[in-house]
């Protein structure tokens, strides 16, 4: 078993509970349009959103066409024209209200702090993520904060990866983990730079892919067992 000196840890659904501040976000900002938010229309937001951000991560799109355009090709299936900039914006403002955190991560960060070094390797929006993690009480843990629009790559490309490397002094490959929700982002992006990967899978989704973690854990307290074997 290798001994860790570094972790790397993805954002939302690892450590934030993204799903609660979206949820959130986008009641608030269909009721602002005087919209009903049924269970379907949301279901089908994040059927076009995650559709986008897969295309993002294995850059087809650019971040910002990510992003203005999603509010857009959502309303467009419904007949329904409108700006897709501004209902972005809006909705920005509403998700970095939201704060919500992963059970267990607050503890979890405590006790390894006193032992790692950690970091945060993010996709997203810079100014969001920054406003969610420190309100979250998570960002002082934290050596670095890492977000892809401030790298100019975004997970799994090796490029991202090598621009945070480059940025850790004294980093070791061998002794770097990294521990996200995603296999395509996450993980996929760990294994293309190298490093050790730990799939945090709390819903037991199953893997069809060739994306193979070094771990699987269902509960973030389970990351210990790893860390001391």
């Amino acid at each position: 078993m290798k001994k860790y000196k570094t972790l790397f840890f993805d954002a939302d659904d690892t450590l934030l509970d993204f799903g609660a501040a979206e949820s959130l976000a986008l009641r608030l900002l269909f009721r602002e349009q005087k919209i009903n938010l049924t269970a379907e229309l949301e279901a089908h937001y994040k059927e076009i959103n995650q559709g986008l951000w897969r295309a993002h991560e294995e850059g087809k799109i650019e971040r910002d066409e990510l992003l203005n355009t999603r509010f857009s090709l959502l309303f467009k299936e419904y007949d329904k024209e409108v700006d897709g900039v501004l209902l972005e914006e809006n909705y920005r403002m509403y998700l970095e209200e939201g704060h919500q955190l992963v059970n267990g991560a607050l503890e979890l960060m405590n006790e390894l702090q006193k032992k790692y070094d950690l970091y945060i390797v993010t996709n997203g929006v810079s100014k969001t993520q920054d406003r969610r993690l420190r309100d979250s009480g998570l960002h002082p843990f934290f050596k670095d904060v890492f977000v892809s629009e401030d790298t100019g790559y975004q997970k799994p490309m090796k490029e991202y990866f090598d621009y945070v490397f480059a940025r850790i002094p004294n980093f070791s490959l061998e002794h770097g983990l990294i521990i996200g929700d995603s296999l395509s982002s996450d993980i996929k992006g760990g294994m293309l730079a190298g490093l050790d990967t730990c799939w945090f899978n709390p819903k037991v989704k199953p893997n069809n892919t060739e994306i193979q973690p070094t771990y699987q854990i269902q509960t973030l307290e389970e990351l210990f067992q790893i860390l001391n074997d």
